[in-house]
């Protein structure tokens, strides 16, 4: 290997290069007392955008997940919202995130246990196992496993199973589910690698994590009373519910959406359906499947689906060109090559090459502002509180979706007669730790 050291002499010659530049010492003075951030915004950005859109569907208050990673169970639930306000007229309504919770964290544990259990053939330190272990049961997901724990526990409005300390702040409890499967993976790949009681040795432990789980998130119901006063004060009671009486009366036939990503790495083509490796919540449950298409159709079918007036659940790289508290992103909102001096610029497909780029948040496309039919901005219900933004509603300037926005579920109709062929087809199993999965991860 040759001598890659730093010497001093190139460290001098850095020295001397940085004092040399004026605009760099300007800089420094400013960032050494300010954030980056408040030195590399573009003003002129955030002067011209405002919330308002010529498109919009949402006439409900903002949700807060407070400190989980719940997000893809809040978008969920909030894109289902609608039916309930259309037919019962009320003013404020939420689904129980913590209904949902509870079933994600418990189904997620026996994932896990079956996946030790296929894999106990191979070495500990397999990259696929060693993965596993890195997050047993964390607190994302994805739109096909919101699909699958509806489908087979049903909803409840939030009154019926509210939130607790450990729902809105889940890693003490996450702490020790993650010891407790740790450990318990530790046990079943021993019983079916010994020949022991590999069943018996995973009940013993789903005993447990069920207890876990009803300490923190308390007891999930078996039936509720539905009853409600409306926004004209007319009282109306329905009488008593399951969870999953209550799903059929309020919620479609979920599977008639797809999930549309935008992966634009050339080892994934356009028009092929993918899978990732082990990543999912419910055994059994149809696996998480993509349709990768180019980023304009995502596009289209969104404001197709917002101009007949439902919202889209979403998935995208939130943190990028984002000002959380005024609750807007552009792709140009913050000037880093600019103020650092510096070329930070990578396309979408290298990005997700060398992991700067990722599926972190889901959210709701809840509006979109349209010029001769064409947008140039959006509008998305987060799931951070109304103390920011529009009222924890955010906007997106159109420059910002091509680079970060990754994934949207739309209904089959939408998709042509191509798009629709392709889900017949066998999906491409891409490996556990795919950025494509990282929204399901911790």
């Amino acid at each position: 290997m040759t001598n890659e050291s730093l010497t001093s002499e190139l460290l001098t010659q850095f020295a001397d290069d940085f004092a040399a530049d004026r605009t760099a010492r300007i800089v420094q003075n400013a960032v050494t007392e300010t954030p980056i951030t408040k030195v590399a915004m573009d003003r002129k950005i955030v002067t011209s955008i405002d919330p308002s859109m010529s498109v919009k569907v949402d006439r409900w208050p903002n949700t807060n997940q407070k400190k989980s990673g719940r997000c893809w169970l809040f978008s969920g639930l909030n894109s289902l919202k609608p039916a309930v306000y259309e037919e019962t007229k009320l003013a404020n309504f939420e689904f129980s995130q913590n209904y949902m919770h509870f079933w994600d964290k418990l189904e997620k544990a026996n994932f896990f246990l079956t996946s030790m259990m296929d894999l106990a053939d191979r070495d500990i330190d397999d990259r696929t196992v060693h993965y596993l272990l890195h997050d047993p049961i964390g607190d994302g997901g994805q739109w096909n496993m919101f699909v699958a724990l509806v489908q087979k526990y049903g909803v409840v409005p939030k009154y019926a199973m509210p939130e607790t300390e450990s729902s809105s702040n889940t890693r003490e409890m996450n702490s020790t589910l993650e010891n407790l499967l740790r450990r318990g993976a530790r046990d079943v790949r021993a019983a079916v690698r010994n020949g022991g009681d590999v069943a018996g040795t995973k009940r013993s432990i789903m005993e447990q994590v069920y207890r876990v789980l009803n300490i923190h998130l308390g007891t999930p119901p078996q039936k509720f009373l539905w009853q409600w006063e409306d926004k004209d004060h007319e009282f109306h009671r329905e009488g008593e519910f399951t969870p999953l009486e209550f799903a059929a009366k309020y919620v479609g036939d979920l599977n008639d959406y797809v999930c549309l990503v935008n992966d634009p790495r050339e080892s994934s083509p356009y028009n092929h359906l993918f899978t990732v490796d082990r990543l999912g919540n419910v055994v059994g449950a149809k696996p998480v499947t993509y349709l990768n298409v180019p980023i304009q159709v995502i596009r289209d079918l969104t404001q197709a689906t917002l101009e007949e007036g439902h919202a889209v659940w979403m998935g995208c790289d939130t943190g990028k060109q984002c000002n959380r508290d005024l609750g807007i992103w552009d792709e140009h909102l913050y000037d880093f090559d600019g103020t650092y001096g510096i070329d930070l610029d990578m396309t979408k497909a290298e990005e997700l090459q060398y992991g700067q780029a990722m599926m972190t948040h889901a959210m709701v496309f809840t509006g979109v502002d349209l010029v001769n039919g064409k947008p140039r901005r959006w509008r998305i219900e987060n799931s951070w509180g109304d103390q920011i933004a529009d009222k924890g509603f955010f906007t997106m300037n159109d420059s910002w979706f091509d680079q970060h926005v990754f994934e949207v579920a739309i209904h089959k109709s939408k998709l042509s007669a191509q798009l629709l062929a392709v889900l017949d087809t066998e999906p491409i199993v891409l490996p556990a730790w795919d950025p494509m999965g990282s929204l399901a991860r911790a």
